[in-house]
């Protein structure tokens, strides 16, 4: 087990990353690790995370509160995002939240990334939906994250950014690298004429390797409570969550209005 200023390393390591791979500006983003059940550490706001050291980094309570600081050093302002989280999320042990500019993009144009366009992208993310505009650092964010940490590992933030969580902070940093990986190919297809979708067989298939693989997290492929009763999916996974012979029908139409959406967008 790795004692916590190993986790402080690894954790300005990332922000390392998160920043030399432009997906964050200045200040921008933010990190957090759970280490027990009433402790976190947490980047600090108002520091730019590709220049972290071990010492910037905060320790905070299950409700946000600092347990230790160094000098002038305060969690991030948006660790009651984290925290919602972590609260909904027992499995969680690390979220990472970051302005990539190709998910961002989406999430301000108001495009959730539900194409299924890649395997690996629909083995490992399903599909990214969009969390409702928030004030920063309020309470509205966490509100309209709780509507998909149940469904999802990934979650645009309308106006504002990406979320992942995991069960490592390599893991939840992945997921990021994922997210933005997805929005880029997505895009550039679009201005290639628009991708190739898989067909609801080929998303199931794939789903079902994701069941085999065991992976860890939640995914479209884990049933949501309305598909499991047969009626509309409860979240936008672009219907890729039911099952059986009605999930093709669904699916296409879901598929076909976020294309007219898509189409709408772009002005075409």
């Amino acid at each position: 087990m790795q004692n916590e200023y190993e986790v402080k390393k690894e954790i300005c390591d990332i922000g390392r990353r998160i920043y030399n791979r432009n997906m964050v500006a200045a200040n921008d983003g933010n990190i957090s690790v759970k280490i027990s059940d009433n402790e976190f550490l947490c980047t600090p706001t108002g520091v730019s995370k590709g220049f972290m050291t071990p010492e910037y980094i905060c320790k905070v309570d299950a409700q946000g509160n600092v347990i230790q600081a160094n000098g002038n050093f305060r969690p991030s302002s948006e660790i009651k995002m984290h925290m919602r989280v972590y609260q909904e999320r027992p499995d969680v042990k690390s979220v990472v939240h970051a302005h990539p500019v190709y998910a961002t993009s989406f999430a301000i144009a108001g495009i959730p990334l539900t194409q299924p366009i890649m395997p690996e992208a629909v083995i490992a993310l399903g599909c990214v939906p969009i969390a409702k505009y928030g004030r920063p650092s309020t309470m509205e964010i966490p509100d309209a994250v709780s509507e998909y940490v149940q469904h999802f590992d990934a979650v645009l933030l309308e106006n504002h950014g990406a979320l992942t969580y995991s069960d490592s902070l390599l893991a939840a940093y992945l997921k990021m690298e994922s997210v933005e990986f997805y929005a880029q190919l997505l895009y550039q297809s679009r201005v290639l004429g628009g991708p190739k979708e898989f067909t609801p067989q080929q998303v199931e298939d794939l789903y079902e390797i994701r069941r085999q693989f065991g992976m860890k997290g939640r995914h479209p492929a884990n049933l949501c409570p309305n598909a499991k009763e047969g009626k509309p999916s409860c979240h936008t996974c672009g219907g890729g969550c039911h099952s059986g012979k009605e999930s093709g029908a669904v699916s296409a139409d879901m598929v076909a209005e976020i294309t007219r959406k898509v189409l709408e967008q772009l002005g075409k």
